[in-house]
C-alpha cells in the first residue's frame, strides 16, 4: 500500500510540476495577443507569424495543464451526486470513473492522434499561413502530451480510490486525500448551532 501512496505522490508532483511552468506560457499569450493589436490599430502592420503564436501557445498551455487540472479537481463535473457524497462513495465513484470511461478514452486519443503527429513530424509541418509559424510538429506533439498526463493522473486518482477503499487514505500527504465533505459537515453543524441560539 505505501508503494500504491508513492506512486499518487509521484504522478501527482509530476503534473503539477509541469502545470505550473505551464501556466506560464498564459503571460506569453497576453503580451503576443497584445503585440498583434497594437501593431493592427496603431501602425497598421500585422505578421502572420506573430498571431500563430498567441494562437499556439494557447494550446499548448491547455493541452499541457490538463492533468494539473485534473488532479486539483478543476475540470467540469455533473457532481449533482458526488459532492454530497461520502469519501468512500466519491472513491467508489472516481474509481468506476477512471476505469471505465477516462483510461479508455485516453487511450483512443493517444492511439488515434499517433498517425496525425507522425506524419506531421515526418515532413517538419510548418503553419498553412504564408509567413506564419514553422514547427506545427511541435504543436501537434501536444495532444499527445495531454493524453498521457490526463491518463497518468487517471491511474493517481484510481489508486488513491484504492487506498481510501482500503482504509489507507492516511499513507496520502493531506494535500493528497479527498477534501472534507463540507456540505455534510455543515449539516451536522447546524442543528447544534440552532439549539445553542435557541437556549439563549
Amino acid at each position: 500500500m505505501q508503494a500504491i501512496a508513492t506512486i499518487v505522490l509521484i504522478i501527482s508532483t509530476l503534473n503539477t510540476v509541469i502545470g505550473r511552468v505551464m501556466s506560464w506560457i498564459a503571460l506569453g499569450i497576453v503580451i503576443a495577443c497584445f503585440t498583434v493589436v497594437v501593431q493592427r490599430y496603431l501602425f497598421g502592420v500585422s505578421y502572420l507569424w506573430l498571431r500563430d503564436l498567441y494562437i499556439w501557445l494557447n494550446g499548448a498551455m491547455f493541452t499541457g495543464v490538463a492533468g494539473y487540472a485534473l488532479a486539483r479537481g478543476d475540470h467540469v463535473r455533473v457532481d449533482i451526486f458526488y459532492r454530497p457524497a461520502s469519501i468512500r462513495r466519491k472513491a467508489m465513484i472516481d474509481l468506476f470513473g477512471v476505469v471505465v470511461f477516462l483510461v479508455p478514452f485516453m487511450v483512443i486519443v493517444a492511439l488515434y492522434s499517433w498517425p496525425f503527429v507522425t506524419r506531421s513530424w515526418s515532413y517538419w509541418e510548418g503553419s498553412s499561413n504564408v509567413g506564419g509559424m514553422p514547427g506545427l510538429y511541435v504543436l501537434k506533439s501536444f495532444i499527445i502530451v495531454f493524453a498521457v498526463l490526463v491518463l497518468l493522473q487517471g491511474v493517481a486518482m484510481a489508486l488513491r480510490a484504492v487506498l481510501v477503499l482500503a482504509d489507507r487514505e492516511h499513507l496520502l500527504p493531506e494535500h493528497l486525500r479527498y477534501p472534507a465533505n463540507v456540505d455534510v459537515a455543515v449539516h451536522t453543524a447546524s442543528p447544534n448551532k440552532t439549539d445553542h441560539e435557541g437556549t439563549l
